[in-house]
This record gives C-alpha cells, structure tokens and sequence, in this order.
C-alpha cells in the first residue's frame, strides 16, 4: 500500500481533507478512533473533556471531509473512521505513526479507562461529571480486579 494515495483526489477534495485535520480537536477526535473502531459522542466527551458541542462540532467537519462515518444504534450513534477508499486508508497509516505527542497518549490512556464503562461493548452511561465518572471508572476497576 503507498503511504500516499491522493493522486485520484481533485485539488478541492485534498484541500478539504487537510482543513478538517487542522485542529487540535479533530486530530485527537482521529487519534482514539484509530485504536477504536467506534465511539459515541459522550464517550468523547468524556474522554477528551471538552464541551459536546465542540465535539459535534468537530465531528460535523470530519463526516463532510469523508473522514468519519456515523452509526446509528437505537438511540446512541457511533463514530468511526471511514476506510472505503485507499486514500482514508494511507492517511491513516501516516496519522498513527504521527500523533504521538504526550497529548495523544494521555487522551489513549484515559479512553482505556472509559471504555471499561460499556456493557457488550456499547456505550451505556452517556454524558457522565467528571467527579462521578472517576468514581464509576474506579468501581468498575475494582469489580475487574476481584
């Protein structure tokens, strides 16, 4: 696979995909779903500990990029990367081997703990403050480890 593949893109669509990574946000949103296949919003949230709005924001921007692709689940809906095409593919593979700033990993380390809050592998808590969420992290830890 060629770590570049945008020669098929049109000029519009490359400057589209690379204004969507510009932010902060947006590249820490693609961090956690390059070792996740999917997340909801809140999980997000959570993680990231900035405000929904910023989040939807951000995943708003990724979707219309064609980065990102929206699973609906009943009531909750799940972001993940879209890997349809070569190009999604090869950006990705440059992604994971870039973002690896403390940032990035911090963000990794405190998803982990997150996702011990899901049943069969969903999202069952939604949007959780912050305190009550360390204190659910901790309980489900514990419950692990006995």
């Amino acid at each position: 696979m060629q770590i570049f593949a945008y020669e098929h893109m049109t000029t519009e669509n490359k400057i589209e995909k690379f204004k969507a990574l510009s932010d902060e946000t947006r590249l820490r949103i693609i961090n956690l779903l390059l070792v996740n296949d999917s997340l909801c919003v809140c999980e997000l949230v959570d993680t990231l500990e900035i405000p929904q709005y910023q989040i939807s924001k951000g995943l708003a921007i990724l979707k219309s990029s064609g980065i990102v692709e929206l699973e609906k689940d009943g009531k909750w809906g799940y972001y993940q990367l879209s890997k349809l095409n070569e190009t999604n593919k090869s950006l990705f593979l440059l992604l994971k081997k870039i973002l690896n700033d403390e940032i990035f990993i911090n963000d990794l380390k405190k998803l982990n703990d997150r996702l011990l809050l899901r049943e069969e592998g969903r999202c069952v808590v939604g949007f959780v403050v912050e305190k009550d969420l360390l204190m659910l992290i901790k309980k489900k830890k514990e419950e692990v480890n006995a």
